[in-house]
């Protein structure tokens, strides 16, 4: 794999109702993220289109609709994924076998067997209450980024 690739920092402890992915909850891997995505904090991609969400199980609350879309993490990053501050009683998000409706995902790093694995990809998606630009908070690496997600409805300023 290319040494360009930056040791991975130790995630931070997960909290209460969180979710934490292993290396085998991955159903692929890819050499590199589909054009609808774009790449944040040089570790894991998010949309850059409008997903459409689906009317899930739940009648009301942040879990009533389901926007499905793969979680592209890069080899050797560990990453969490969380709703932002101010956003827990509108989205969720979860990936993974049995996805559940949490407020933070955590991936541990996951070592790349060849060029062709470059990135881990977990299925799963963002629940909103309503059509909405979700804010995410994405960490790895010991950087930091904020991220629109556009789910149902497009972000002001594009997605």
């Amino acid at each position: 794999m290319s040494d360009s690739v930056a040791p991975a920092t130790p995630l931070p402890p997960l909290p209460d109702g969180g979710q934490r992915l292993r290396c085998a909850d991955a159903v692929t891997t890819t050499p590199a993220p589909g054009e609808h995505y774009r790449v944040v904090a040089d570790a894991v991609t998010v949309p850059s289109t409008v997903v459409q969400p689906d009317e899930s199980s739940e009648a009301q609350g942040p879990t009533r609709l389901f926007a499905k879309w793969g979680l592209h993490v890069r080899a050797g990053a560990a990453v969490e994924v969380r709703v932002a501050p101010g956003w827990e009683d509108r989205a969720r998000i979860g990936w993974g076998p049995g996805a559940v409706p949490t407020t933070t995902v955590q991936v541990e790093a996951c070592p790349a067997t060849s060029a062709s694995a470059a990135w881990s990809v977990y299925t799963g998606g963002t629940w909103v209450a309503k059509p909405a630009c979700v804010q995410l908070v994405i960490q790895s690496r010991g950087r930091q980024a904020e991220v629109r997600l556009a789910v149902g409805a497009a972000c002001d300023g594009g997605t």
